[in-house]
């Protein structure tokens, strides 16, 4: 076991382990970092990869620092629930019911409004008054105001590579991605007790994929649906913006 992560800056990527589930930790202070949302590029083709975004970018002389895939999608990588991207809806909030894990009630979404960051339950996402900036839902939530979600248990067997998101404050942010196969469980219980996150919720997992500048790291997992990053001009904008 070991203590929360120190980050240098207010964005940047670490190992860290908790009960011997490894997992890298990307620490975003939202006050300082505006996180985007991406989805097609200027044609409303996919952009799939880290690589992708990162061609769309290069037009507008920037570039990413950091990403990860950030939600669930169908095969024609369209959101599987609510996307909002630069304060534009994309994609509708979804609240069915269905088999699979993003429909493993409660499940959630990850926004970030002018009140700053927070994860909420799916069905109170419409009553939210705040302008909303960026949004994506999925499912499980892993933590639900420092409980874990009721559908996880301790002797669970099914591992995968998982990543979520996990909210510390209304500015602090932790994106999270486990470097080994792990249970719902284990992974909750990471962000809650190790973490000290009292929500966090579940992206996905297989297709878990992390870009980091900071730790020189670039997944090629799978093709992604949607994916949520932070921008930079220079090499001076990861601390200025």
């Amino acid at each position: 076991m070991t203590a929360a992560p120190v980050l240098a800056f207010a964005l940047d990527c670490a190992p860290f382990t908790y009960q011997d589930v490894h997992a890298t930790v990307c620490r975003i202070d939202v006050s300082r970092h505006r996180l985007r949302v991406f989805l097609n590029d200027e044609k409303g083709r996919p952009l799939k990869y880290f690589s992708g975004v990162n061609r769309l970018l290069a037009a507008r002389d920037e570039r990413l620092v950091f990403a990860m895939n950030a939600g669930m999608y169908h095969k024609d990588f369209t959101p599987v629930g609510l996307l909002v991207s630069e304060g534009e809806e994309l994609h509708p909030i979804n609240l069915d019911s269905a088999p699979g894990n993003f429909f493993l009630k409660p499940n959630g979404v990850f926004l970030v409004s002018d009140a700053g960051a927070r994860i909420v339950e799916s069905s109170r996402y419409p009553t939210l008054t705040e302008r909303v900036q960026i949004a994506t839902q999925s499912g499980p939530l892993l933590v639900i105001d420092g409980a874990l979600h009721p559908a996880f248990r301790r002797e669970s067997t099914s591992r995968y590579v998982r990543n979520g998101v996990g909210v510390l404050s209304p500015t602090e942010v932790l994106f999270v991605i486990s470097e080994q196969p792990v249970t719902f469980y284990e992974f909750a219980t990471l962000f809650r007790n190790g973490l000290g996150c009292k929500d966090a919720l579940f992206l996905d997992a297989t297709v878990s994929s992390l870009y980091s500048e900071s730790i020189e790291r670039s997944d090629l997992r799978a093709s992604l649906g949607p994916i949520i990053g932070v921008v930079a001009r220079d090499a001076l904008d990861e601390r200025q913006h």
